[in-house]
């Protein structure tokens, strides 16, 4: 394989390859780079990956080159990498997916050109009782992020209302994800989006001007979709710390309420944008923000619209 080296981790052999490619024009941001975002935002990525299949969204030619998404596990990979058979209703068979547990399953995974991470909202050793519930808030152009952020306050009044702490993340992109750690093992996939789908509701019904729940994308234009529907065990979201492949290397990154309300009150969508080396100095300083949604135990209220409108 042309322009490969073989860098020890752990005591193990991983392959690299084509280290000096671009993969952020915009910025020059090589491959090298990339790995070296991943290797060092890993103390604080890894807990949110373990035991979570993996799907891997693959940028061979580069952040705004065309992509793949691959979630059965090559074949190639190496005999240390776990990966775990996931059952597709549709397919009428397991998928195996794979497993980044540790740094070596990680950077190998990342040198696939899997420049996002995405991940099931449950664990592999359950797969079908989500650990958190997921609001993904997504603009409508020419609504932008800082309306996502006031939505967002909207979301985490209520929910606080009920008594339910929630952590809000940038996609990375162009909106705001808000979760609702559970990690019980009695919720499942169809009360969460129950749910999710109630709120979304009262959140229309409140500011119709602002806000649709419908899944129809004629009807976005100008609002703040509420995509209710990630929670499903057959979906993935975007992990936390995860790159995105856009313009500049922008990170799916975990933010305090003060800061969403701070970008809407300042009507400032550059607070919500933030860039690998933005993210590593925010982890030294702040530490895992999201860290309470891996092991914070909450239960869902039943939400009934007249109550709540």
């Amino acid at each position: 394989m042309p322009n490969q080296t073989v860098m020890e981790i752990n005591k193990l052999n991983v392959a690299l390859s084509n280290l000096d490619k671009v993969f952020y024009t915009a910025s020059n941001f090589t491959k090298a780079q990339v790995i070296d975002y991943y290797i060092r935002i890993a103390p604080v990525l890894l807990p949110h990956l373990t035991g979570r299949p993996l799907t891997l969204k693959r940028y061979p030619n580069g952040a705004t080159a065309k992509f793949f998404y691959q979630k059965e596990c090559p074949s190639f990979r190496p005999n240390w990498l776990s990966t775990v058979p996931v059952w597709s209703e549709s397919k009428k068979r397991s998928i195996n997916f794979c497993l980044a547990q540790d740094l070596p399953s990680l950077i190998w995974a990342v040198n696939l050109a899997a420049i996002e991470l995405h991940t099931s909202l449950s664990r592999s050793e359950d797969i079908l009782r989500p650990t958190m519930l997921v609001f993904d808030l997504d603009p409508g152009h020419p609504a932008t992020i800082v309306h996502c952020a006031e939505v967002a306050l909207t979301l985490h009044r209520i929910l606080l209302e009920s008594n339910l702490k929630s952590f809000p993340k940038t996609s990375g992109s162009k909106g705001i994800q808000v979760y609702i750690p559970l990690n019980t093992r009695t919720i499942t996939y169809t009360q969460t989006k129950e749910f999710a789908h109630t709120l979304a509701k009262i959140l229309e019904q409140q500011n119709p001007s602002l806000v649709v729940s419908k899944m129809k994308k004629d009807l976005r234009k100008g609002k703040i979709f509420i995509d209710w529907s990630q929670n499903d065990d057959h979906k993935t979201t975007v992990c936390v710390y995860s790159l995105r492949a856009k313009k500049y290397p922008t990170v799916s990154t975990p933010v305090t309420w003060e800061e969403v309300e701070a970008a809407y009150l300042q009507q400032a969508p550059d607070l919500l944008s933030f860039t690998t080396d933005q993210v590593l100095e925010r982890v030294q300083t702040m530490g895992d923000l999201f860290a309470p949604v891996l092991e914070l135990q909450q239960t869902l209220p039943n939400l009934k619209i007249k109550k709540m409108v």
